[in-house]
């Protein structure tokens, strides 16, 4: 049975199995509260992160608010953007 995650998760079922897939409770929120549908039809078109600069994950990595960006090097940064 599907624990109830109160009003601000609005898919509770799609919550829990983020949650149990080792997602973070930020990660897993953002998620269940988009409506199915429409997160699948989304998507950009922006390069891979592979294709990035080193400079331009550093500064995505700041606006995300990634915390030992400066030490981390480009496939370190690539996995904390990812993971995020």
């Amino acid at each position: 049975m599907t624990k109830n995650h109160g009003p601000q998760i609005k898919d509770d079922e799609q919550y829990e199995s983020l949650r149990d897939q080792g997602m973070s409770k930020e990660k897993a929120a953002r998620i269940a509260n988009t409506d199915r549908h429409v997160a699948g039809e989304r998507g950009g078109t922006s390069p891979s992160y592979e294709e990035w600069t080193k400079d331009d994950l550093y500064e995505r990595a700041k606006e995300i608010g990634i915390e030992g960006r400066s030490d981390m090097t480009k496939d370190e940064l690539i996995d904390a953007l990812r993971n995020h």
